[in-house]
């Protein structure tokens, strides 16, 4: 069986005369390859008989199953097969992938082959990464990544969401930036992928109006978790987290552990402030020969995590900032609503003099008794166990 857009290209019956009106082989080429660049819709045999009837899973989470497929002309595939509590989710997710990435070419963003829409199956075909999320090398046994390698994939993937937010013809919207959703090709180059909760934003559109919490806890911007207006900056902030995680090479706070630990941006911030960021980075097990790339990194990561969304960086910048072509500015204390127990359009009432109070009525709004915390001040622990684990 052919499947349409993955097929060889044809051979050409060329007209060998000077009159002929036949494309050269050369240009047979290119309109294929052109095809190909457009999202394929597939149908339900096509896949099972790529999947070998869903036979290899590569993993599975809330939106549904991921397989392995193998296509007649050798490419291989991800095929995620999108399941929900309902049909208006599934329809929800399926709408908000196709037409955010399904418009999209960036060599840091997954690429979307194409779909499969009917009754009983709604898919997504992918490329297949063959190394895998980054998660697996930053929070799992799998802690091989080299931090110059490291360093890169942050470089990559804040050129990827760069790209959605300043280049394309409408502005992309992620929601969803952590590491579980940047995958790594053959050579450990990083993609993003996981566009279920993307929205497309017109240019002249500077804010979003959320009816309900959109993200991850833990990544998830504060304005995300409360009824304030939210910009394309969420996923700014959502990426300075995930920029504390892979310096540290660990989650940011591990639920694991006793919560006598002490959350890892915010530890991070109170050394800086207090001058000790050499010890921050030797902490956190990172030789001296990386010495300037890990405080660009922390500098980066703590501009990126401001609490108000207009003191966060643009993408863009944050690329040049990483790669050392320009300077970075001094962060402030991107923390101050925890101490002052302010939140991005709240008010501070009379009968808030408790900032303790206030500080944990905000922040279980904003996931906290999920089991990730976003600011309560907790992991003492973290630097004994860093200590131990060089040691």
């Amino acid at each position: 069986m052919i499947i349409w857009g993955f097929s060889c290209c044809r051979t050409s019956q060329i007209d060998k005369s000077e009159d002929s009106q036949f494309p050269t082989l050369a240009m047979d080429k290119f309109l294929n390859d052109m095809e190909k660049q457009k999202p394929i819709r597939f149908n339900d045999l096509q896949l099972r008989i790529a999947t070998k009837n869903y036979s290899c899973m590569l993993g599975s989470g809330g939106f549904g199953s991921v397989y392995k497929a193998f296509f007649k002309n050798g490419i291989t595939a991800a095929v995620k097969v999108l399941n929900g509590s309902s049909d208006k989710r599934i329809e929800e997710q399926f709408m908000a992938e196709v037409s955010t990435i399904g418009r999209t070419h960036h060599f840091n963003l997954v690429q979307l082959y194409g779909f499969c829409f009917e009754k009983d199956l709604r898919a997504l075909v992918y490329e297949y990464m063959e190394n895998g999320s980054l998660d697996e090398y930053l929070f799992h046994k799998n802690k091989t990544l080299i931090f110059e390698k490291l360093h890169d994939i942050a470089v990559g993937t804040a050129k990827g969401i760069a790209y959605l937010h300043e280049e394309c013809q409408q502005r992309i919207i992620h929601y969803d930036i952590k590491p579980g959703n940047i995958l790594l090709d053959s050579n450990f180059d990083p993609k993003v992928a996981d566009f279920g909760l993307a929205k497309l934003l017109n240019r002249e559109n500077t804010h979003i109006t959320m009816t309900g919490g959109r993200g991850t806890p833990g990544y998830a911007a504060p304005e995300l978790w409360m009824p304030f207006p939210v910009t394309y900056k969420c996923d700014v902030y959502s990426f300075g987290m995930m920029l504390f995680e892979i310096i540290g090479r660990r989650r940011n706070l591990d639920v694991n552990l006793p919560e006598s630990q002490e959350w890892f941006p915010m530890w991070a911030w109170k050394r800086f402030d207090a001058g000790q960021l050499v010890e921050l980075i030797i902490a956190c097990g990172i030789e001296e020969k990386n010495k300037e790339i890990a405080e660009r990194m922390f500098l980066v990561a703590l501009l990126c995590v401001h609490y108000r969304p207009e003191s966060r960086p643009i993408m863009s910048a944050v690329v040049k900032m990483l790669e050392g072509s320009s300077e970075i500015p001094k962060p402030l204390n991107p923390f101050q609503q925890l101490m002052d127990g302010i939140f991005p359009g709240h008010q501070v009432q009379a009968s808030e003099t408790n900032t303790n109070t206030s500080i944990c009525s905000s922040c279980s709004v904003m996931g906290i008794e999920s089991g990730i915390a976003y600011g309560t001040h907790i992991m003492r622990k973290y630097e004994a166990e860093i200590a131990s684990r060089n040691g």
